[in-house]
């Protein structure tokens, strides 16, 4: 890694159906071997069912489901005097997210539906209901970040 500057951000185009950047980027962490139209087909049925099923936008909750799974703070480990502590520090926007998309497919991966877009769409349909296995490792993650607030002064 470069120590003289950071990478530079890629734009996302939003995506043709609904026009918005996360569900691009969303896609794309579905996304394997490069199949992008594998993606699109399993995230844009995804969106489909839940709006079959809940009977309201399904952009509207997608974003629901994201905000339920994004943690607000996250514990990393911090070197001092020959130990190491788990020090809680708080979760920039742009990792926020990344986490949330990352844990709700890995969720919905883990689930045992029979095709991706079933998985898919149940998995944020609990997210969006503040519960599921994305839910839970937020939780997990705000818990473990208390638990250890007494290092929060290793802070740097």
């Amino acid at each position: 890694m470069s120590r003289r500057h950071s990478a530079q951000k890629r734009e996302v185009d939003p995506d043709p159906k609904f026009g918005d950047i996360v569900i691009t980027k969303f896609m794309n962490a579905v996304m394997r071997d490069g199949k992008k139209s594998s993606a699109e087909t399993i995230v844009y049925g995804a969106l489909d069912r839940m709006e079959a099923k809940a009977k309201q936008d399904p952009v509207a909750m997608f974003r629901q489901a994201l905000d339920n799974v994004m943690p607000a703070v996250e514990v990393r480990s911090r070197r001092v005097g020959g130990a190491t502590y788990q020090v809680p520090v708080e979760v920039r926007a742009e990792r926020r997210q990344a986490l949330a998309i990352r844990w709700l497919i890995t969720a919905a991966r883990n689930r045992n539906e029979n095709t991706m877009v079933e998985r898919l769409s149940a998995e944020l349909l609990d997210a969006a209901n503040n519960r599921g296995t994305a839910v839970k490792k937020r939780e997990d993650t705000h818990k473990m970040a208390d638990a250890n607030r007494a290092f929060s002064h290793y802070r740097w």
